[in-house]
């Protein structure tokens, strides 16, 4: 039997990642190994990291040299997507650590007791932990890989087989998170645009959405996580009549990535310019107060100046509620990489632009709701120290004092709107 052992984990990246990591904590439990919070004081230390930008992967290496110093002979965990991506560049400079790729995460206890790198195989999808991340909130990742090849993309060289976790299985999950008092549930993966499609009978995300709300009753929200354009047009229709639950947050993950047909093309990415506004004006028409949020690479090879500027269009045009800017990072083992690079000022000063335009946007948005009183749930404590974000059923964050919400986490309640960020609004439960 394995002995006991002190485990220290950090984690990089994406809301998968971070879920990958509670499910390793959540079978490193079952073994009874103890978490620690430094690694000095460990036995083994995990690094969960992420591959999706160079610049990430620079942190994350240089990270590691401190914890390999730190260490000395404890044993070493690389996992995650830098471990599948890069397995060749991890084990030259890291000798003596364990390699486990996402697909292992369940078979974390293994990597312990038996020293070995575990790159192969795909995850078990025949149980789905029921794990919270707090009192109220849940992330349940139902799927991974995507079917999409864009020529940035290096996250399809680590999570490259789409494997769906069956629709059952996540409902008897979301029942048992809610009977433990969860209020949202978020649904992520790589793409939730291709859920499905490898199960018998090929369920799509709408079917999904569908089960957990007919099954599960109770008073939560879900929160449907990134999904592709290209892949949500095709069951449009279905989603937008189960966006109308009063238990599904009315905010649709949609990347855009740029403004431009051409540069689209560049990318690889599956629709037209056309075709994006088309989708999102049909959600906006047909779900009332929904939330539009985004993403755009900003300075992908290509990109000149007109390009940049069909991609400001497109954000005045549409005025996203949330636009996740990246400026595009070189990434080995992808077509991107091999084409002609954009200058670091030029992208930095692009990015620039973006950002305010974006900020401006959000700041326009956010300050019509000054003065009046809305409904929002608190749910978590924010990344600043004092404070609680609760959501409105669009999703939109709002901060409140955490000593004003004691006693009242969990509840939907009336809040005083009294400022503002382009990000979030500020506000006071209103029978204050």
């Amino acid at each position: 039997m394995q002995r006991s052992m002190r485990v220290y984990i950090e984690t990089y990246g994406c809301a998968l990642n971070r879920h990958d990591t509670l499910t390793m904590v959540h079978y490193l439990g079952k073994a009874n190994h103890v978490l620690v919070k430094e690694p000095g004081g460990a036995d083994a230390i995990i690094v969960n990291t992420c591959a999706v930008r160079l610049e990430t992967e620079k942190k994350i290496i240089k990270r590691l040299d401190e914890i390999k110093r730190i260490a000395g002979n404890k044993l070493l965990v690389i996992a995650g997507c830098l471990a599948a991506a890069r397995p060749y560049l991890l084990a030259k400079q890291y000798p003596g650590s364990v390699l486990v790729s996402p697909q292992n995460v369940h078979l974390i206890n293994s990597a312990l007791e038996n020293r070995q790198h575990l790159l192969s195989g795909i995850k078990d999808r025949s149980v789905l932990p029921a794990i919270k991340e707090g009192e109220f909130v849940a992330t349940l990742a139902v799927a991974e890989g995507c079917l999409s090849d864009c020529s940035f993309c290096i996250t399809k060289i680590a999570r490259r087989r789409v494997s769906s976790v069956k629709p059952r299985v996540v409902v008897e999950s979301v029942k048992k998170l809610v009977s433990a008092g969860v209020k949202e549930i978020r649904l992520t993966a790589q793409d939730l645009g291709v859920y499905g499609v490898d199960l018998p009978g090929q369920p799509s995300l709408a079917d999904l959405l569908r089960m957990i709300l007919d099954k599960v009753k109770g008073d939560y929200m879900i929160r449907v996580g990134m999904a592709s354009p290209e892949k949500v047009a095709e069951f449009l229709d279905d989603l937008i009549e189960i966006y109308q639950d009063p238990r599904v947050y009315k905010f649709f993950h949609l990347p855009v990535q740029s403004g431009d047909d051409r540069v689209l093309r560049l990318m690889n990415r599956k629709y037209t310019v056309d075709e994006y506004i088309s989708l999102v004006k049909e959600i906006r028409k047909k779900v009332r107060r929904s939330f539009i949020a985004t993403d755009i690479i900003v300075g992908h090879p290509g990109e000149d100046d007109e390009a940049f500027e069909n991609t400001l269009r497109l954000v005045r045009e549409l005025r996203f509620e949330r636009v996740h800017i990246a400026r595009y990072s070189f990434r080995p083992r992808t077509r991107a990489g091999k084409m002609k690079q954009i200058p670091e000022p030029v992208k930095k000063k692009r990015s620039s632009i973006l950002s305010d335009l974006v900020r401006n946007i959000g700041e326009d948005r956010n300050s019509r709701y000054v003065g009046q009183t809305i409904r929002a749930r608190p749910l978590e404590k924010s990344f600043k120290g004092g404070w609680i974000t609760a959501r409105m059923i669009d999703y939109t964050p709002v901060v409140i004092p955490e000593r004003l919400v004691n006693g009242l986490m969990g509840r939907w309640l009336n809040v005083r709107v009294t400022g503002f960020s382009f990000f979030d609004l500020r506000g006071i439960p209103a029978q204050l």
